[in-house]
C-alpha cells in the first residue's frame, strides 16, 4: 500500500508540532508496511528520507499532457479570493468582484501554465496564495503519480485544498488529518472565516477524517457538521528512536519550571505567569522559563514586569532540535496550560526526558496521560499548588517522573499508525 501525503513542514525545518508529527507518522507507517510519498511546499534537501520519499512542490511544474489548462482548472475547482477584497459590498457587487477575480486568476494561471511556483513553505503574509497554488501543484502531482498510490492523506487546513485537488484528479479516496481547528487557534468569536471555510470544505470532501483526540473529534462533529461515523480518533504519539537523555550542567541551584510552546492565546501563557507569581509568594528557590515565540510575547513580558517577578523569569525565544532537549534536561517541572489543545506532544516529550508534567484538562493529551497532573487552564491556584508540590516534595516528583516515563514509552507511533492503516484499508476495500 502506498499513500500520497500532503504536509506543510518536515524536520529539521519546523515551526511547531505538525512537522514533528508528520515525521513520526511516516516512520510508523513504514514500520507497518505502508509506503508514503510526502509532498511539501519547499524542501531543503536535508530532510530524512529513510522512511518516505519527499516531493518538493517547488520543483513541480503545473503542467500535464493529459488535459488542457481549462479542463485542469475546472477539475481542481481553483478559485482563491484575495485578502485584499473589500469586505463591505452588497451581494450583487460582491458576486461581480468574485467573478472578476476568478477571470483574473485564470488568466494569470494560463500565463504561468507549465511553470513552477516557488513556495516559501512559511506562514507569512502570502500564506493564502501559497495554499491555493499548492492545490494546483497537488493536482498535477496526483496526475503524474496516479498509478503509484492508493490513498491521499492531507495534514491540517494548509493542505486540504491540495488533497481535494488530488482526489478530483485521481479518483482516489481522501483522508484529512485534523491536528487543530480554527476554534483551537482563537476564541469562538474571532476565528478566521477563510480558514474555517477551507477546513470545512476539506472535511466534507474527505472520505474519512482523522482527529488527534476525542476533544478535536467533538469539535469536528459539532462545529463543522461532519457525520460522526466519518470521524475517527487516533491519538498522537512521539518518536523517541535515536534519542539519548541529555546531561547538562546547571548554572543555578533553583528548581526550574518550563513552559515550552507558541506564546499565543491557545497556549495559555498568561495563566502560567499568574501561577508563577503565586508560587513565588511561597518560595523563592525556583525559576520560571517561557521558551517560545508568538504574538503574545511582548504582552507576557509586560505581565511579568507588572507582577514584579522579572528576576525569577526567563524568556528564551523559539527553540528547536537539540535546544528543546537541553531545555527539558534543565527542567524540574514542565507545564502546558493550554486553553484549547487538540493534543499536545510536548508533555510526552518532557515525560520521556523524566520531567514531571502539568497539563490542562482542555488538552487531547489529558485523555491518555494518567500520570500527568491535570488542572483547568483558568485555575491558577490549582496550577500553583501542583507546581509547588512537585518542587517541594522530592518523593512526589520522583513518583511522577518514573510513572510518567514508563507511560509515554508505551505511546508509540507504530501503534498509532497501525490504526491509520486500518482507516486506509477500509477505504480501499
Amino acid at each position: 500500500m502506498k499513500v500520497l501525503m500532503f504536509g506543510w513542514e518536515f524536520p529539521p525545518h519546523i515551526a511547531g508540532g505538525l512537522g514533528t508529527a508528520c515525521e513520526g507518522i511516516v516512520k510508523g507507517l513504514a514500520y507497518n508496511g505502508v509506503e508514503t510519498l510526502f509532498v511539501m511546499p519547499s524542501a531543503s534537501g536535508d530532510e530524512d528520507q529513510s522512511a518516505t520519499t519527499i516531493i518538493n512542490a517547488s520543483d513541480v511544474a503545473v503542467d500535464t499532457a493529459l488535459m488542457n489548462e481549462t479542463e485542469f482548472l475546472d477539475r481542481v475547482k481553483y478559485i482563491h479570493i484575495g485578502s485584499n477584497l473589500v469586505p463591505y459590498v452588497d451581494p450583487e457587487e460582491f458576486s461581480s468582484v468574485v467573478e472578476e477575480e476568478r477571470r483574473r486568476q485564470e488568466k494569470d494561471f494560463r500565463i504561468s501554465y507549465g511553470q513552477k511556483f516557488k513556495f516559501s513553505g512559511k506562514y507569512g503574509k502570502n500564506l493564502m496564495e501559497e495554499v491555493a497554488r499548492y492545490a494546483l501543484v497537488g493536482g498535477t502531482i496526483a496526475l503524474q503519480h496516479k498509478h503509484e498510490f492508493d490513498v491521499i492523506h492531507a495534514h491540517d487546513w494548509l493542505t486540504y485544498m491540495a488533497g481535494i485537488a488530488a482526489k478530483r484528479m485521481s479518483g482516489k479516496p481522501l483522508v484529512v488529518h485534523v491536528h487543530a481547528t480554527s476554534f483551537d487557534r482563537s476564541s469562538n468569536e474571532n476565528i478566521d472565516t477563510r480558514v474555517y471555510d477551507i477546513e470545512r470544505r476539506g472535511m466534507e470532501a474527505a472520505d474519512k477524517v482523522i482527529a488527534v483526540s476525542d476533544l478535536t473529534r467533538n469539535i469536528v462533529i459539532n462545529k463543522y457538521g461532519i457525520a460522526p461515523e466519518k470521524v475517527v480518533t487516533v491519538h498522537n504519539a512521539v518518536d523517541f528512536s535515536g534519542r539519548e537523555n541529555m546531561v547538562v550542567e546547571r548554572g543555578v541551584r533553583d528548581k526550574v519550571v518550563t513552559f515550552l510552546g507558541r506564546i499565543t492565546f491557545q497556549k495559555g501563557p498568561e495563566y502560567f505567569i499568574e501561577a508563577a507569581a503565586k508560587v513565588l509568594k511561597r518560595t523563592k528557590n525556583v525559576r520560571f522559563v517561557m521558551a517560545g515565540s508568538g504574538d503574545m510575547m511582548n504582552r507576557s513580558i509586560r505581565q511579568v514586569a507588572r507582577l514584579g517577578i522579572s528576576d525569577r523569569f526567563h524568556f528564551t525565544g523559539f527553540l528547536r532540535g537539540a535546544d528543546v532537549q537541553k531545555m527539558f534536561a534543565l527542567s524540574d517541572v514542565y507545564i502546558m496550560p493550554s486553553v484549547s489543545e487538540p493534543f499536545g506532544i510536548s508533555p510526552l516529550e518532557a515525560m520521556r526526558t523524566g520531567v514531571p508534567s502539568i497539563i490542562s484538562h482542555q488538552s487531547g493529551a489529558s485523555e491518555i496521560l494518567k500520570y500527568a497532573f491535570k488542572v483547568d487552564f483558568w485555575d491558577v491556584d490549582a496550577m500553583a499548588d501542583d507546581i509547588y508540590a512537585l518542587i517541594q516534595y522530592p518523593a512526589l516528583a520522583s513518583f511522577a517522573e518514573k510513572q510518567g516515563f514508563d507511560e509515554v514509552n508505551r505511546l508509540k507511533w507504530n501503534n498509532a499508525t497501525a490504526k491509520m492503516k486500518q482507516v486506509y484499508e477500509s477505504l480501499i476495500q
